[in-house]
């Protein structure tokens, strides 16, 4: 039964209209669809400032068509998408996340999508011979890249074949032609899931792409939600209401009422083409170009002066490199705790690592073995076991996000042939660039486990450090705030 509700909770322009107000958006005129958007991009996400991007006037294309990028890539543009009312600073923010999957978990069965007749979705169609996926400024992001990627900061709604699940996931999604796109989903994740079974009863696998909304709608999208579960109703929890969706007209499947572009349409049985090559999280392009499904576009809905919501990979740090970091520092610290690591202090997943391959722990060291057991859980539990690379153990006084006081600890308070302990053959990934090197027929990695602490058997002996104490760094930096 359609049921009516009144707004649209992942409207992308409200969003914007916010973080406008904030001063975290600039607005960018002219630039080409051609390199320069990509470009642009990812010089702006490197400052240690930088606003979100929402590029106009793209060349070859009318004014209104626009994309949008960095749309996450920065403390306070975070702290909002999530609706968490934390300062805007990295430990916070990893505060105010912990125990927050499992408490959406736990309320996304209070919020079902509601079901509205129509939205601003519907304000443009095309059908039939009119699709056109060149209508939209979609970027060439980087030189080496396959083609141009429609689909970067998106989500790819899918539904099972044998049950009334609906999975909303982030896969790339590269254009072959007007009306014929390549999708990309990595086997093991639920969209793939879903799409075997399809193909497996030889039947047409329906696919609505969701091009731009508010960017929580990507976001929830790309983390791993149970399987058989909807991300609408984890997005709905966060919001604390229901998400408003549409039926498309094709396929029937539900999108945000408020989406800026919705493409339609079917993979039909054993159709694949070359998809690719592109980038991957770490920054490296892994694998040369290999076929892909194709996704037959047969509608195009879109709003009146659309956005493309952009989040390319890249060399971190990349687009979206900062929200993954959050996220995952937040559930790492949730699941040292839970194996019994007492005294954390702060936990951070480095972007220079994708957020995998170089994580921080600072713990206040409690016994003997307390600083090379926290390393090694760092490394080994489920949050922080897949292509891991390097964890460090910190104290206390050393913010695990700043990567110059984490290398000072490392370089003053270890000694490398008893501080550094190596794991062998564990868990890895196809997609580990150094998997060239490896001698190992399956995806194993090793992992370094650096224990960067103060000697436990001469802390209290070990040096004074010579800098101005927290505190009064701290009363410093408010008296004197306008130096800073």
């Amino acid at each position: 039964m359609i049921k009516k509700q009144e707004g649209n909770p992942l409207d992308l322009r409200h969003w914007l209209e916010e973080i406008e107000a904030e001063g975290e958006l600039t607005k960018v005129d002219g630039a080409d669809w051609n390199l320069e958007i990509g470009a642009i991009s990812e010089l702006n996400v490197k400052k240690a400032q930088n606003s979100a991007l929402l590029f106009d006037q793209i060349t070859g294309y009318r004014e209104g068509f626009r994309v949008l990028t960095c749309s996450t890539s920065s403390p306070k543009r975070l702290a909002s998408i999530l609706r968490l009312d934390v300062d805007s600073t990295h430990k916070s923010l990893v505060t105010g996340l912990r125990g927050k999957p499992k408490q959406w978990e736990k309320e996304s069965v209070d919020y079902e999508p509601v079901y509205t007749e129509d939205g601003p979705i519907f304000e443009n169609v095309q059908s039939g011979e009119e699709v056109d996926l060149f209508t939209f400024p979609s970027p060439l992001w980087h030189e080496k890249d396959g083609g141009r990627y429609i689909g970067t900061g998106c989500s790819v709604v899918t539904k099972d074949y044998d049950s009334d699940w609906i999975n909303v996931g982030t896969y790339r999604v590269m254009i072959h032609d007007k009306n014929h796109v390549g999708l990309d989903m990595v086997p093991g994740k639920h969209g793939h899931i879903q799409y075997e079974k399809y193909e497996k009863a030889g039947k047409p696998f329906p696919v609505a792409i969701v091009i731009g909304a508010d960017p929580l709608h990507y976001l929830i999208s790309g983390i791993e939600v149970p399987f058989g579960k909807c991300e609408y109703h984890y997005i709905g929890s966060i919001l604390k209401e229901p998400v408003s969706v549409v039926q498309t007209q094709l396929t029937g499947l539900p999108v945000p009422s408020a989406s800026e572009i919705v493409i339609e349409g079917w993979i039909h049985p054993g159709e694949t083409k070359i998809e690719g090559p592109f980038g991957e999280f770490h920054g490296y392009y892994p694998a040369a170009a290999s076929p892909a499904p194709v996704v037959k576009i047969e509608r195009i809905y879109y709003r009146d002066n659309p956005i493309i919501m952009g989040s390319p990979p890249a060399k971190p740090p990349n687009d979206y490199s900062y929200s993954k970091a959050v996220m995952r520092s937040a559930l790492l610290f949730d699941a040292v705790e839970a194996a019994g690591i007492p005294d954390v202090k702060g936990v951070w997943a480095h972007e220079i690592g994708g957020s995998r391959m170089f994580t921080v722990i600072s713990i206040k060291q409690r016994y003997a073995g307390h600083a090379r057991q926290a390393g090694h859980v760092l490394s080994q539990c489920g949050v922080g076991s897949y292509l891991g690379r390097y964890s460090i153990v910190v104290d206390e006084d050393i913010d695990p996000a700043n990567l110059a006081e984490v290398m000072w600890a490392v370089s003053t308070r270890t000694d490398p042939e008893l501080d550094i302990d190596i794991i062998k053959r564990a868990m890895g990934s196809k997609n580990d660039p150094m998997k060239i090197a490896y001698p190992y027929k399956a995806p194993f990695s090793s992992r370094a486990i650096i224990d960067a602490c103060r000697p436990y058997d001469y802390i209290n002996e070990f040096p004074e450090v010579a800098e101005a104490s927290k505190e009064l760094q701290e009363s410093t930096l408010k008296k004197w705030a306008h130096l800073f």
